[in-house]
């Protein structure tokens, strides 16, 4: 039986991460390792300082192992200490797109399957472009478009490995979807906000900081373009290969699109 590790970096009481396991508790033997609080905007980062704990618990009807660590630090003790091997790394569905290499290079979601691809594991990362988890819960329009998708991308990647070339796939949904909405292969834009710095000061004269930013015109032809301003779903193939010079593989293309074609015809059976 296939093992499957459902992660994410909204921590273990997240609805994006029930959602995910309970569309995928039939397709293997599937663990959730979670960290036991929000760790947005980890990215890789992993923890050197203090030692790591875990815990175990039943939530909702399924046992969880929680975390004090990074997603990076969860996918680390899975596959080293508490699941051993599994065949594929599924994580989020996380609250927030995360579109554009802004978003992806600091994102925890990104960083766990990045980290599990550094392990030598295919990892597919969930996001949608929500601000809580009520919005993603009981959504009754996006749910069904969100379950199709995951399970259709899980099991292609089960039975016919990563497309060569990737290493990891970044899914991105919008926030609401049409009828007729699709999937699409595109990548990653190179910026999705104007970063900015808010200076405030607190009771007793000291200077403070909050980061944040504008949303830009997204470029065309990218994930942030396809979520934020068509409504589609963003197909993302990442590769953890940032060299600027030597040998690269090949991307298997025929691979990527074929995966999408399965996606929107999973998509297009459930709406007949």
């Amino acid at each position: 039986m296939v093992k499957i590790l459902v992660t994410n970096d909204d921590g273990i009481y997240s609805p994006g991460l029930r959602m995910l396991y309970e569309y995928v508790k039939d397709l293997g033997e599937v663990y959730v390792v979670a960290p036991e609080t929000p760790k947005s905007a980890s990215g890789l980062g992993i923890t050197l300082h203090k030692p790591l704990r875990v815990s175990m618990m039943d939530l909702c009807g399924f046992r969880v192992y929680a975390t004090s660590g990074t997603p990076s630090d969860t996918i680390y003790l899975a596959a080293l200490e508490i699941t051993g091997r599994v065949d594929l790394v599924l994580s989020g569905i996380n609250i927030g797109d995360n579109t554009s290499m802004q978003v992806i290079l600091s994102s925890g979601t990104l960083g766990a399957a990045f980290q599990a691809a550094l392990l030598g594991i295919p990892a597919i990362a969930y996001s949608v472009d929500v601000e809580s988890g009520d919005e993603l819960e009981g959504n009754e329009e996006l749910e069904p478009i969100l379950r199709t998708i995951v399970r259709e991308s899980a099991t292609y990647v089960l039975r016919n490995g990563m497309p060569g070339g990737v290493d990891v796939i970044s899914i991105n949904f919008p926030r609401k979807v049409s009828r007729d909405v699709k999937v699409k292969l595109v990548r990653a834009s190179k910026l999705k906000f104007s970063e900015k710095i808010d200076v405030r000061v607190d009771p007793r004269g000291g200077k403070y900081y909050w980061l944040f930013g504008s949303l830009i015109e997204p470029e065309e032809g990218t994930d942030t373009y396809v979520v934020h301003r068509e409504g589609n779903i963003a197909l993302t193939p990442l590769t953890l290969d940032m060299n600027a010079i030597g040998p690269r593989e090949e991307v298997d293309v025929g691979g990527l699109n074929r995966l999408v074609d399965a996606l929107n015809t999973a998509l297009s059976r459930i709406r007949s």
